[in-house]
C-alpha cells in the first residue's frame, strides 16, 4: 500500500487557518489559506496530507455536530474540494480526520434526543439513561468519552449510526477524493465496527488506509489485516524525546528493538505504524526537547526508523507550544510557512527516504548504541542503509564492522570512507548507503 511509503504532513485547520474557538455560525473562506502551503508542503518532501476535523462541530472539530457539512468557520463544501483538487494536482494525497465514537452535544440527532426524549427515533444512536442527570442538567444521563460530557458516545453497535458514518466516509470520497483516514480515539473503536471500517473502505477505493489513533498497549488489538492498517506510534514518540533530555539512547533503542527486530517476539515488524516528534494534543518537539540542537538528530531518528513519519505544521522550522498554555498554544494561526535551516535538512531526509526502499520498508538491525549514539541498519531488495545519530555536543569515532569500505551519504551526497572507524559530528544525523 502506498501508505508505507509516506511522508505525512498534518494540518489542524481550525488552528492554522484561525478561526474562532466557538463555531458563531459565520461563514468564512478560511481553508483557502492551505492553497499558499502546497508548494511548501510539496518543496518538504512530504507526500500526503492529514486534516485534523474539517466538519461542523461545537468548537475544537472532535465535537462533530454534522458528517455532512463542512464547518462553516473553514468556509463552503467547494472550498474544501478547491483545496483538495489542489493537493491531488501537485501529487499530493489527502487523509481526513474520522470522529466515530463520539459526537459534539449540537450534533443534530443528540439535539433531536433533548428535545423529544423517549419519543425521539435517535434515541438508541447514543447510550442514555432517562432517570439520570449530568452537569448539564438535561434531566438525563449519557455515556461520554472518558467523562468529558460535552463529547456524547455514540452507540455504534446500532446499524443505522453506522451506515450513517459510512455514507459521510462515501460523500467525503465522492466530494472531496480522499483517499485514507485517520480514526480518533481509534483505542475506543471495538475490532467489530473496525472490521466493518474495513470492509467498507476497501469496497469504496482501493488502497485507503485506515490510521487509528492509538495511545498505549498492544497496537495489534486494533491493527491488522481486519482492523486498522496503521496506528499512532505514542510509544516511540516518548522515546523519540525524552532518549535525548536523558542522554540515555538506549530507550528509544530498546522500543525500536522490541517493535521491529528479527526476534519472533518483536511486535510490529513489517507494519507502518506512523511516527512522529509532535502533533496536536502533545508539545511541540522544539519546546520539549532541552537542547534545541538535538532537533537534527531527533528528525533523523524520525525518518530513519521503521515506520512512516509524519511532520506536524510549524515544526519543520522549529515552532514551539507549551502544553501547559492550553490547545491554542498546540495550535495556532499561521498565515504563510517559513523555511530555514531545520526546513532544508527535513526536506533532505525525506528526500532520501524517497530514494531508499531501505528506509521506507527494510528490516531493522541494531548495530552500535551507546548512551548518546545510536547505529543501526535497514535493509531491504539488496539496499544496505545504516542510519547513525550522535546526540553529543562532541565528536565521537564510532568502530564497527560496515561490511565494506564505503558508502554515500544519501542527506548530503557526500562519499564517505570507514577505513579507521566513522566520525560522527556533534549533534548529527547521517544516512549511509553502503557500496556492494
Amino acid at each position: 500500500m502506498w501508505f508505507d511509503q509516506a511522508v505525512v504532513y498534518q494540518i489542524y485547520p481550525l488552528g492554522l487557518c484561525g478561526a474562532p474557538t466557538e463555531n458563531d455560525g459565520v461563514q468564512a473562506h478560511r481553508i483557502l489559506r492551505v492553497l499558499d502551503w502546497v508548494e511548501h508542503i510539496n518543496a518538504l518532501g512530504a507526500d500526503t496530507v492529514l486534516f485534523n476535523p474539517l466538519f461542523d462541530s461545537d468548537r475544537h472539530g472532535y465535537d462533530t455536530r454534522d458528517y455532512f457539512t463542512v464547518d462553516p468557520r473553514l468556509g463552503t463544501e467547494e472550498d474544501l474540494k478547491r483545496v483538495c483538487d489542489a493537493l491531488h494536482a501537485a501529487g499530493l494525497r489527502v487523509m481526513l480526520d474520522g470522529v466515530f465514537n463520539h459526537v459534539g452535544r449540537g450534533f443534530w440527532a443528540f439535539r433531536d434526543v433533548l428535545e423529544k426524549r423517549e419519543r425521539s427515533p435517535y434515541r438508541d444512536w447514543f447510550r442514555i439513561d432517562f432517570g439520570g442527570d449530568t452537569g448539564y442538567h438535561d434531566g438525563l444521563w449519557y455515556e461520554s468519552w472518558e467523562g468529558h460530557y460535552e463529547l456524547v458516545k455514540l452507540n455504534l453497535g446500532n446499524p443505522d449510526v453506522v451506515r450513517h458514518q459510512f455514507d459521510a466516509i462515501r460523500s467525503w470520497v465522492d466530494r472531496f477524493g480522499i483517499d485514507g483516514l485517520r480514526l480518533d480515539v481509534a483505542y475506543c473503536l471495538s475490532p467489530d465496527y473496525l472490521r466493518q471500517l474495513r470492509a467498507f473502505t476497501e469496497g469504496l477505493k482501493p488502497d485507503f488506509p485506515l490510521m487509528g489513533e492509538c495511545l498505549h498497549g498492544d497496537y495489534n488489538r486494533w491493527m491488522g489485516p481486519e482492523l486498522c492498517h496503521s496506528v499512532t506510534n505514542y510509544e516511540c514518540h516518548k522515546g523519540l524525546w525524552s532518549a535525548f533530555n536523558s542522554m540515555n539512547l538506549f530507550e528509544i533503542g530498546h522500543s525500536i528493538q522490541r517493535q521491529f527486530g528479527a526476534d519472533p517476539w518483536c511486535l510490529y515488524r513489517g507494519r507502518p505504524l506512523l511516527n512522529f516528534l509532535d502533533n496536536h494534543d502533545v508539545e511541540r518537539i522544539a519546546t520539549r526537547l532541552t537542547d534545541k540542537n538535538h532537533l537534527v538528530p531527533a528528525y533523523g531518528l524520525l525518518f530513519g526508523i521503521p515506520g512512516v513519519p509524519a511532520v506536524y505544521y510549524g515544526s519543520e522550522w522549529g515552532m514551539e507550544g507549551r502544553k501547559s498554555d492550553g490547545d491554542a498554544a498546540l495550535r495556532p494561526a499561521v498565515e504563510k510557512p517559513v523555511w530555514n535551516e531545520l526546513t532544508d535538512f527535513i526536506a533532505a531526509l525525506a528526500a532520501a527516504r524517497r530514494r531508499s526502499p531501505a528506509l521506507c520498508h527494510g528490516a531493522y538491525r541494531t548495530v552500535l548504541l551507546t548512551n548518546r549514539q545510536y547505529i543501526f541498519e535497514r535493509a531491504a531488495e539488496g539496499e544496505r542503509v545504516l542510519v547513525a545519530v550522535n546526540a553529543d555536543s562532541a565528536p565521537y569515532t564510532a568502530h564497527f564492522d560496515a561490511g565494506c569500505g564505503r558508502a554515500v551519504d544519501l542527506i548530503t551526497g557526500a562519499l564517505h570512507d570507514f577505513g579507521g572507524g566513522s566520525q560522527l559530528p556533534p549533534y548529527s544525523a547521517a544516512y549511509w548507503k553502503m557500496e556492494k
